[in-house]
C-alpha cells in the first residue's frame, strides 16, 4: 500500500470481505441505513410523478378546449384577473358602496367565432344499495373533442341518450351500483341507466354521474321544486375554442364583462407581472412565501435529516465498533506488516463506505421498485394520477450520497479507536487503557447552557417556536456529547448494587466506547418521544380544559334543516326507538316565507327573523353608528374603555354552545328545561302560562316583553343594515320571563311556547327534538340508528353527547412503542459488544465452575444498564423542549387575548395552557423498557458457550 489508491483499494476489499463474513451484523447496518432512504426516495419518486406540467394539467381541466369561462358572482361589473385565473378582483374600489354580487350571462362575453361547449354541474342525493348518497351531478358531452382528457372511460362507454349516464368509478364503489344499474335521484322518478365508468384524474375520490346537456339536472331541478325539496344549485361554465387560441388580450377583454378565463395559451406562456393589471392594484398583495419563511423551512428539514442521521449513527456506530474489535487481530497484523494508523482507519472506515454504498444502492432500487409497484394505490392515496413515472438522477443520487455519508459518519470514532491501539495489544487481545477525552464533556456542557438559554428566551422572550425547537436540538446534542462524562457518573452507584449488575455497571463504564453511542441512541429516542408525550399531553389538557359540552352528558339532539321539516317527525320516532330515550321534547324554529326554506341557504321566497335587543342593552362595542354605519364601533373607545366594556354585562355571552338552532330561539315546552338539565319551576310555570322563557337579559326590553321582527325581504333587510338603518319588518311582540342567572343552556337563548307563537301569529316548523336518556346509548344502538336515518336520505345533524375524548391515547402509545424498540436495539448492539469484549472472562468463570445462569444473568444486566441510563438522561432531556414549547404558546395565545381586549374584540375566556407531564408514558419508559430489554437480552443469550482453552494475556 504505497499509495493513496492502493491502500483505499485494499481497505475495501477487506472490508467488503470482513462484511460478508459477519452478514448478520452487516444486514442490521443495512437495514438501518437503507430504510429511511427506501422511505426518502419513494416520497421523491412519489412527488415528482404526481408534479403535473402545465399541459398535463390544462388537460384535465379544460380538455382540449382553448379556454374555460366562468362566473364570478360579481354583477358583470369589470374585473381583473390573474392569469391563472385563480385571484380575481373589481376593477372598482368598492370601499365605501356593497360589494358587486350577482349573476352574468357568460356567452355575451365570448369573442366572434368561438364554438362553446356548457360544463354544468349540481348536487343531489341519488339512491344505492346502501340508501342515498349526496352526488355531484354533471352534464357534459364528454364525447366532444374539446373535453377529450378531462374523464377518462374505464369500462364501457359515453352516455348517447338522455335516459343514459356514466359514473365514477369511486361512485360506482360507494355506492354498489355497476355498469347496467339503474340509477334514480331522491324526489326524482325518472331512470337512468348506468353504461360507462370514468374517473378524474384530478380527483379519483369524487362521487360524480354524467349526463347529456339538459338530461339530468334541469328535470330534477324542476321536480324537487314542485316536492318543496332544495333543488341541485347548478353552475355553469363554458368550454371554448376560438381561432388561434384565447391570447391574454382576448381575457382581458372578456374580463371588462365580468366573466373569469382559464386560457390554455396564457398558462403555457404567461405574460409578465408588470402586464397584469391585477398586479398593480394598490391593495393587492401577492402572497408568496417570504425567503425567511423559506429559509425556515430549510433549517427544520435540515434539522430534522441532521438529527436523524445522528440518530443512525449512534446506533450503527457500536454496530462498527464490534466489528473492529473482533478483526482487532487482523488490523494488529496489518500493523506489524508495516501499516500505519491512516491505513487501520481506511479499513475501518471503508467498512462504513461499503455498508453505505450497499445500503445506497439497495434502498434506492428498492424506493423505486415499491413506488412503481404501489403506484395504484399511492395514487388512490393522493386522489389524483401521476402525471408520468418521474425519475429525478440528480435528486436520487443525492439521497443516495447521504446512506455514503451516514456509514461513513458511523465508522469514524470506531476507525480512530482502532487506530489509536498498539500493534501489541492488537494482537495479544489486550484491551489497552485510555483516558476519557476532556475536551468533549466541556463542549457538551457548553451547548448544554447555550442551548438551554435559547430555548428559555425563546419560551419567555419570543412567540418563535423555531427558536425553541433550535434550542432544544442544540442543548439535546450537548447532552449526546456529554453522555461520556455522564456514564461515568451512573458508575458511582455502583456500590449500591448486587453482584451482577454491580459487574455489568463497571463494564460499561469502564468501556465507554461502546457504552456512550448507544447509551446516546436512546437518549434521542426518548428524549424526542417524552417531548412529543409531553405536548401532547399539555394539549390534550388543555383540550379538556376548553371543550364545551353541545348537551348534557348522555343527552341526544337531532336537528333537520330541509324541506320544511316534513321528515321530522319520522326521525323523532326512529330516535325514540332505537335509544334508551327517558325524555323526549320536540322543538320547532320560526319559519317566514315559504314552506320549505332553510335557515342558512337563502332562497326566492323566503325570510328571516331577528330578537331585537334594546337599545340600552346593546353592547357599545358592537352598536353601530348609523351615521357611519362602516366605522368600527370599537374604534371610539380607548383601550382602557375597551378593556373596561368587555366585563359589561351586555358584551357578555353566557349561553354557551349546542345544536344548531337558527340564533338560539326554539319553540317548545317545558320538556325542554328537563332535557337541558334546567331546574327552574319559574320557568316551567312560564312556559305553561305561554310567556317566553329568556336565558339572555340582553333580549328583554323595559316593557318585559321580547319582540322578534319577522324580515320578508332579506335583500331590503341587507341594504338597511349596510346604510346603519332598521331592517324592515313587522314586529311581534311577546311576554317574556327572564331566567336567574347563568344556567348552562347550550346555546339557546329563547323559548317559545307553541300556543304563544301561534297566538302572536308567528308561523313555525319542526326542525328535531331533543333527548335524555335512561344510560348512555351503546355501539350497536348507535350503529342501528345511523343505519335507520341514513335509509331517509335526509340530512341530519345527529349529537350524542359523550363529553371531551381524548385522541391522544394511541398517539403516546405508539411513541412508547417506538422509543422501546430504538431503546431495546440499541442496548441490544452494546450488548452484544459486551459480551464480545468479555468473552475471555466468561470462559474463564465457567472454568471455574460458575453456573450457566451468569451468562444469561450478566448480559441482561448490561442491556438493561445501557437502556436504564439512555431512557434516564431522555426523560430528562425531553421535557426542556415540551415545556419551551408549551411557555411559547401561553405567551402567544396571552398576546392575542390582549390585543382581542384592546381592539375590543369580546371578552372571550383568558387562555388556559398547562403543562403536563404523561407519567404513564416516563412510567413505562423508565421502568417498564429497561426491564424488558433487560429480560430479552436473557432470554436470547446461549447459557453455555463454546468450550475452548483460555489465551494467554
Amino acid at each position: 500500500m504505497t499509495t493513496w489508491y492502493h491502500s483505499w483499494r485494499a481497505a475495501i476489499r477487506i472490508a467488503r470481505r470482513d462484511a460478508w463474513r459477519s452478514k448478520g451484523r452487516s444486514f442490521l447496518v443495512l437495514a438501518m441505513i437503507a430504510l429511511p432512504i427506501v422511505g426518502v426516495s419513494a416520497a421523491d419518486l412519489t412527488l415528482r410523478s404526481a408534479e403535473l406540467s402545465t399541459e398535463q394539467s390544462l388537460t384535465r381541466r379544460i380538455g382540449g378546449a382553448d379556454a374555460r369561462l366562468s362566473d364570478p358572482g360579481m354583477g358583470g361589473v369589470p374585473i381583473l384577473q390573474a392569469p391563472d385565473g385563480r385571484n380575481h378582483a373589481p376593477v372598482q374600489d368598492f370601499d365605501d358602496q356593497p360589494y358587486p354580487e350577482g349573476r352574468t350571462d357568460i356567452a355575451k362575453a365570448l369573442p366572434a367565432g368561438a364554438k362553446t361547449l356548457t360544463d354544468t354541474t349540481g348536487y343531489a342525493k341519488v339512491r344505492t344499495t346502501h340508501g342515498l348518497l349526496q352526488t355531484e351531478l354533471r352534464e357534459l358531452k364528454a364525447a366532444d373533442p374539446m373535453a377529450q382528457g378531462m374523464m377518462p372511460v374505464v369500462s364501457g362507454r359515453l352516455p348517447q341518450k338522455s335516459d343514459e349516464v356514466t359514473a365514477t368509478t369511486h361512485f360506482l364503489e360507494s355506492s354498489g351500483l355497476k355498469v347496467g344499474s339503474k340509477l334514480t335521484a331522491r324526489g326524482f322518478d325518472r331512470e337512468y341507466t348506468i353504461v360507462g365508468a370514468y374517473e378524474l384524474p384530478d380527483a379519483l375520490d369524487t362521487d360524480q354521474v354524467n349526463a347529456l346537456p339538459g338530461a339530468l339536472i334541469a328535470p330534477l331541478a324542476k321536480a324537487l321544486d314542485a316536492a318543496g325539496l332544495p333543488g341541485p344549485s347548478p353552475s355553469t361554465t363554458l368550454l371554448a375554442t376560438v381561432p388561434g387560441g384565447f391570447t391574454w388580450n382576448m381575457v382581458q377583454g372578456v374580463n371588462t364583462k365580468g366573466v373569469l378565463v382559464e386560457s390554455r395559451a396564457v398558462a403555457l406562456n404567461p405574460p409578465a407581472d408588470s402586464e397584469v393589471p391585477l398586479y398593480q392594484k394598490e391593495d393587492w398583495g401577492r402572497y408568496e412565501e417570504s425567503t425567511a419563511a423559506k429559509a425556515g423551512a430549510l433549517a427544520a428539514v435540515g434539522t430534522v435529516v441532521g438529527l436523524a442521521m445522528l440518530e443512525i449513527c449512534l446506533l450503527a456506530g457500536p454496530a462498527f465498533a464490534v466489528g473492529a474489535r473482533r478483526s482487532r487481530r487482523q488490523l494488529g497484523l496489518v500493523g506489524a506488516n508495516g501499516g500505519d494508523r491512516r491505513h487501520i482507519r481506511a479499513i475501518v472506515l471503508a467498512g462504513g463506505l461499503v455498508i453505505g454504498v450497499a445500503a445506497a444502492v439497495a434502498g434506492t432500487v428498492l424506493g423505486l421498485i415499491l413506488t412503481f409497484l404501489l403506484r395504484p394505490v399511492l395514487e388512490d392515496s393522493l386522489g389524483q394520477r401521476f402525471g408520468s413515472f418521474d425519475i429525478r438522477p440528480l435528486e436520487l443520487l443525492g439521497i443516495a450520497l447521504l446512506a455514503v455519508l451516514t456509514g461513513l459518519l458511523a465508522a469514524i470514532v470506531p476507525a480512530i479507536t482502532s487506530s489509536r491501539q498498539s500493534v501489541l495489544a492488537s494482537l495479544t487481545g489486550r484491551r489497552g487503557v485510555r483516558r476519557s477525552s476532556r475536551v468533549l464533556p466541556v463542549v457538551g456542557l457548553v451547548a448544554v447552557t447555550l442551548g438551554a438559554s435559547i430555548a428559555l428566551y425563546g419560551s419567555t422572550m419570543t412567540d418563535q417556536f423555531v427558536v425553541v425547537a433550535g434550542g432544544s436540538a442544540l442543548a439535546e446534542l450537548g447532552v449526546v456529547a456529554l453522555t461520556p462524562a455522564l456514564v461515568g457518573l451512573f458508575g458511582r452507584t455502583g456500590r449500591l448494587l448486587p453482584l451482577s449488575p454491580r459487574l455489568a455497571l463497571r463494564d460499561a463504564v469502564r468501556n465507554r466506547g461502546r457504552t456512550a453511542p448507544a447509551v446516546a441512541a436512546v437518549l434521542a429516542a426518548v428524549a424526542g418521544t417524552v417531548a412529543v408525550a409531553t405536548y401532547a399531553a399539555s394539549n390534550d389538557a388543555q383540550g379538556r380544559a376548553q371543550y364545551e359540552a353541545q348537551l348534557p352528558h348522555g343527552a341526544v339532539s337531532v336537528v333537520i334543516d330541509e324541506a320544511g321539516g316534513r321528515d321530522v317527525p319520522g326521525v323523532r320516532a326512529t330516535v325514540q326507538k332505537l335509544l334508551p330515550v327517558d325524555v323526549r321534547a320536540d322543538v320547532d324554529r320560526i319559519a317566514v316565507g315559504k314552506g320549505n326554506c332553510s335557515m342558512y341557504e337563502p332562497r326566492d321566497g323566503c325570510g328571516r327573523y331577528e330578537v331585537v335587543v334594546p337599545k340600552a342593552h346593546e353592547c357599545p362595542l358592537w352598536a353601530a353608528n348609523p351615521a357611519k354605519p362602516d366605522e368600527d364601533p370599537a374604534q371610539r373607545f380607548t383601550k382602557a374603555e375597551r378593556r373596561k366594556l368587555a366585563d359589561d354585562w351586555r358584551c357578555k355571552e353566557n349561553v354557551g354552545y349546542g345544536a344548531p338552532t337558527d340564533g338560539g330561539v326554539l319553540v317548545g315546552d317545558a320538556k325542554l328545561l328537563k332535557v337541558l338539565g334546567i331546574d327552574d319551576p319559574g320557568a316551567e310555570k312560564a312556559l305553561a302560562a305561554g310567556q317566553v322563557v329568556s336565558f339572555d337579559k340582553r333580549n328583554v326590553n323595559a316593557r318585559g316583553a321580547i319582540d322578534i321582527r319577522l324580515i320578508t325581504d332579506a335583500e331590503a333587510a341587507d341594504r338597511a343594515m349596510e346604510e346603519g338603518k332598521e331592517a324592515p319588518g313587522e314586529i311581534k311582540s311577546l311576554t317574556a320571563h327572564q331566567v336567574a342567572g347563568t344556567p348552562d343552556t347550550y346555546g339557546v337563548r329563547l323559548i317559545v311556547p307553541f300556543e304563544a307563537a301561534k297566538a302572536a301569529g308567528i308561523d313555525t316548523a319542526p326542525i328535531g327534538a331533543y333527548y335524555s336518556t335512561d344510560r348512555m346509548p351503546s355501539s350497536e344502538q348507535r350503529q342501528k340508528l345511523d343505519n335507520e336515518l341514513d335509509e331517509t336520505g335526509v340530512d341530519i345533524d345527529l349529537h350524542i353527547e359523550e363529553g371531551y375524548t381524548s385522541e391522544n391515547s394511541i398517539v403516546l402509545l405508539a411513541l412508547t412503542v417506538f422509543a422501546g424498540l430504538i431503546t431495546i436495539g440499541a442496548a441490544g448492539i452494546a450488548t452484544g459488544l459486551a459480551q464480545a469484549d468479555a468473552e475471555a472472562d466468561l470462559k474463564t468463570l465457567a472454568a471455574v465452575g460458575a453456573p450457566p445462569r451468569v451468562r444469561r444473568t450478566l448480559s441482561g444486566f448490561q442491556c438493561g444498564v445501557v437502556a436504564a441510563m439512555g431512557v434516564v438522561l431522555g426523560s430528562a432531556a425531553g421535557v426542556l423542549p415540551a415545556i419551551g414549547l408549551r411557555l411559547t404558546e401561553k405567551r402567544q395565545q396571552m398576546n392575542w387575548y390582549e390585543q382581542a381586549l384592546d381592539n375590543g374584540w369580546g371578552p372571550g375566556s383568558e387562555p388556559f395552557v398547562p403543562i403536563v407531564v404523561p407519567w404513564a408514558t416516563l412510567a413505562a419508559l423508565l421502568v417498564a423498557v429497561p426491564v424488558g430489554a433487560a429480560l430479552l437480552a436473557a432470554l436470547v443469550t446461549r447459557s453455555r458457550g463454546a468450550l475452548a482453552r483460555r489465551e494467554a494475556t
